[in-house]
């Protein structure tokens, strides 16, 4: 009675280690399902909005200007920001706000992106950090599955600040 038992806990156990392996590798590698939270990217995203988040980009680098994508905050680095990238390592991108009469320009540095958030007047971003690291990106958003009425892929923006070098 004592084996079976002992059997069947070590069954499984075999079981739990094996599907949460294959979970861990799934969220970390092919993709995750992300909910936004706060005012930065509005009105493109908006407050818990639920996302696909596709992880495979990054490993293969084919993340681009205009993408909207989660990664590590350079600040707490145990929370995850949304953004959208302006500017891909060597391109020069305005760090001045829209509406200032002076434009300041910077030059992304290799191995970086430059991330901001739609809603320029209420977000956190590169222009108050500087260049984000490209091993901070966790995956490009790919798909908005929730709210129901506004779900399908998400569009490129025609951001005025994506400027082609």
């Amino acid at each position: 009675m004592i084996r079976r038992i002992v059997g069947k806990t070590l069954g499984f156990l075999g079981y739990t280690i094996q599907y949460g392996c294959i979970a861990h590798c799934t969220f970390e590698y092919i993709g995750e399902i992300v909910i936004c939270s706060g005012p930065s990217m509005e009105p493109t995203i908006r407050n818990y909005d639920v996302l696909l988040c596709d992880n495979l980009s990054r490993h293969v680098f084919s993340i681009h200007k205009g993408d909207i994508i989660i990664a590590k905050s350079p600040d707490k680095p145990s929370v995850n920001i949304c953004k959208r990238i302006i500017g891909l390592e060597g391109d020069k991108v305005c760090t001045s706000s829209p509406s200032a009469p002076l434009k300041r320009h910077t030059y992304v540095p290799k191995g970086h992106v430059w991330l901001e958030g739609d809603n320029l007047e209420n977000s956190t971003d590169s222009r108050s950090y500087g260049p984000v690291p490209y091993a901070l990106i966790r995956g490009r958003i790919c798909l908005r599955i929730w709210p129901l009425e506004s779900f399908g892929p998400l569009k490129k923006s025609p951001n005025w600040r994506i400027q082609d070098n």
